[in-house]
């Protein structure tokens, strides 16, 4: 997680005029979505599956950021606009190295997605694994330049699905809504889905609504149907960030 002095972003509030760093893309920037229809009748897992195939299969994602040189990578740490990263999914690819999938939060700005493609290394890939939010500094002239760069050790504030489902406190989530986000989706391994789940706990006084990104287990697909109902474990009442949904548990109850 060591950061070379020069690469540490700048703390100060001096941003540069957008077009100091790159002109806005000509290209049409827009997220992917789910186009496939569900057809009535069909087994809910079975329809997720071939949503989350035909999404992220061989077509893939084409939206993605450029693969910024050392200069380029100072200049956006010390002068871009501070954010962070929501990881939605990684990899490394052979010939371009660590891909990731993010979406993006500014302040007072609309969340979006993009895939970043940097250097990182394995230690730093540890802590940037799907669901995880990391620290992102972005060109304010092309939002799809983005570096992305972990906080330093004594500021890092991940909580832990683990911890979460041991520590935390028990609710009844109900499924709002199920959306895959997870890049390069093949079937082999457990896909990324953001869950919109509205909770309710016996010592909180009203239900609120949250949202997380986590890996689906294949066998717990069929969980994520509309207005299904999941045990999770949190923390405080927030957005998302201190909650984990208990699979297992979740699958008991069914």
């Amino acid at each position: 997680m060591d950061m070379a002095a020069e690469q540490r972003p700048s703390t100060t509030s001096d941003q540069p005029p957008a077009s100091t760093l790159a002109p806005p893309p000509d290209s049409d920037r827009q997220s992917p979505t789910d186009s496939t229809p569900v057809q009535p009748g069909v087994v809910p897992r079975l329809g997720l599956l071939a949503r989350l195939s035909s999404q992220f299969g061989s077509r893939g994602l084409t939206r993605r950021g450029p693969l910024l040189d050392d200069a380029a990578r100072r200049v956006l740490l010390l002068h871009g606009l501070e954010g962070t990263a929501t990881v939605l999914s990684a990899r490394v690819d052979t010939e371009v190295g660590p891909e990731f999938w993010v979406r993006v939060q500014l302040e007072d700005r609309h969340a979006y997605e993009t895939r970043v493609r940097q250097r990182a290394s394995t230690a730093d890939r540890e802590w940037m694994q799907p669901g995880d939010i990391v620290c992102c500094r972005v060109d304010p002239g092309d939002h799809d330049r983005v570096v992305l760069y972990l906080p330093a050790p004594e500021e890092t504030s991940r909580t832990n699905i683990a911890k979460i489902l041991a520590d935390g406190r028990r609710a009844r989530a109900t499924v709002l809504a199920a959306t895959p986000v997870a890049a390069d989706y093949t079937g082999r391994d457990d896909p990324v889905l953001r869950l919109d789940l509205e909770l309710r706990a016996w010592d909180e006084p009203s239900p609120w609504r949250v949202r997380v990104v986590q890996p689906v287990p294949l066998s717990a697909l069929e969980l994520v149907d509309l207005g299904r109902h999941l045990d999770v474990a949190f923390f405080t009442v927030d957005r998302g960030e201190s909650v984990a949904v208990d699979w297992a548990a979740s699958r008991r109850d069914d």
